[in-house]
C-alpha cells in the first residue's frame, strides 16, 4: 500500500486565497501517482468564511480532513494541533497564502526518498517584503545564531517536509511560549536545504504586523538563549565598578583637593542612565519570569471545537 503524506495547512481568516491555494495544491497533489495524501487544514479561529469553505471543499475532495480550534490561538499553536492530528508518514508544512509555491512538494517527497527527514525550503529573495522587514529579519536572525549554541537555519520558515519521527519529536515539546523554527534547528535529524524564490501574497492581507513580529523575535531570543540574562548581570557589573571609581574620585577630590560637590545636571543625568538599565534589566528578567509562570500552570496548549478526519483516501493516476 502506498505511503501516506499529510499536507498541513495552517489557516486563519484566508477566505480571499484559500480556493486558489486548493486548486495548485490538487493539481501537484493528482501529479504525484504514488503516494496518498490527506489534506489537513487547522483552522485557528477565523472570524471570515475560511471554516465553510473548507467543508465545501471537503466534501468533493474525501482527501480533506479540518481541525477547527476554539479561537484564535496562533500559528505556532496551529501548527502544533496539526501535528498532533496528523496521520501521514511524512508532514509538508505550508501556507495558504500562495507565497510558499506547492510545486516544491515534489522536490521534497524525493530528498524525503533519499533518507532526509527534515527537507526545508530556503528564500533565496523576498518579493513583496519591505526593505525594514527583510533588514530587521536579517538582524534578528544575526543576533540568535550568536547568542545560541543551536544551529539556526536563517530565511527559512515553515514551509518544509518532516519525517514521522521529527513529528514524534515535536509532539513531545508542549511548551505553551514556541518558536517552532528553533525547534526545527533544536531538534537535529537529518536536513536538506531547498532554495525558492518566495512569491507575494496571492491575495489578502498579511497577519504578521510588526507588533506580533517583534513578539516572535522575543519568543525566539527567550526561547533558546540566555544571553540577555548575561549582558544584563555584565552591565549591572560595569556600572558599579564605574560607579564606584567615580565615587572614590569625587571623595578624593573633595577630602585632598577641597572642591565643592556639584553638578546637578550630571548628577540627574546618572541617575536616569543607571534608571533605565535597572528598569531594561527588570524587563529581561520579567520576560522570562512570565514565561516561567505561563509553562508552569499547565494548560492545554489549545483547545478543539470540531475535527472532521478524512471520508477516505485516492490514489491519483496522473492523466
Amino acid at each position: 500500500m502506498s505511503k501516506l503524506i499529510t499536507v498541513l495547512v495552517p489557516a486563519y481568516n484566508e477566505e480571499t486565497v484559500i480556493e486558489a491555494f486548493y486548486e495548485r495544491l490538487n493539481k501537484v497533489t493528482n501529479s504525484i501517482s504514488h503516494y496518498q495524501f490527506e489534506i489537513l487544514f487547522v483552522n485557528d479561529g477565523s472570524k471570515d468564511k475560511t471554516l465553510q469553505i473548507i467543508k465545501k471543499l471537503r466534501a468533493s475532495d474525501g482527501r480533506i480532513s479540518y481541525v477547527d480550534l476554539s479561537r484564535n490561538f496562533g500559528k505556532e499553536i496551529a501548527m502544533l494541533a496539526g501535528f498532533d492530528y496528523s496521520k501521514g508518514e511524512a508532514v509538508i508544512i505550508i501556507d495558504a497564502d500562495l507565497q510558499d509555491p506547492p510545486e516544491l512538494i515534489s522536490e521534497m517527497i524525493s530528498y524525503w526518498e533519499q533518507g532526509y527527514d527534515d527537507v526545508y525550503a530556503k528564500r533565496s529573495n523576498r518579493k513583496g517584503e519591505t526593505w525594514l522587514k527583510k533588514s530587521t529579519s536579517k538582524t534578528f536572525y544575526r543576533i540568535l545564531k550568536k547568542t545560541t549554541k543551536i544551529p539556526i537555519q536563517e530565511d527559512t520558515g515553515d514551509f518544509r517536509l518532516l519525517d514521522r519521527r521529527c513529528i514524534n519529536a515535536l509532539r513531545q515539546l508542549r511548551e505553551s511560549q514556541r518558536y517552532t523554527k528553533g525547534l526545527f534547528s533544536w531538534l537535529g535529524f537529518k536536513k536538506k536545504e531547498i532554495l525558492f524564490n518566495r512569491d507575494p501574497r496571492a491575495a489578502g492581507e498579511t497577519k504578521w504586523n510588526y507588533p506580533k513580529l517583534i513578539g516572535l523575535a522575543i519568543e525566539g531570543i527567550t526561547s533558546f538563549t540566555t544571553y540577555p540574562l548575561k549582558v544584563s548581570s555584565l552591565l549591572g557589573m560595569f556600572i558599579s565598578i564605574g560607579a564606584f571609581i567615580y565615587m572614590f574620585v569625587v571623595i578624593i577630590k573633595t577630602l585632598v583637593f577641597g572642591e565643592g560637590v556639584t553638578g546637578y545636571p550630571s548628577l540627574m543625568s546618572v541617575i536616569l542612565f543607571l534608571g533605565g538599565i535597572q528598569l531594561l534589566s527588570l524587563g529581561v528578567i520579567g520576560e522570562y519570569l512570565g514565561r516561567i509562570f505561563n509553562e508552569t500552570k499547565k494548560r492545554p496548549v489549545y483547545l478543539v471545537q470540531e475535527y472532521n478526519e478524512k471520508k477516505e483516501l485516492f490514489i491519483h493516476e496522473v492523466k
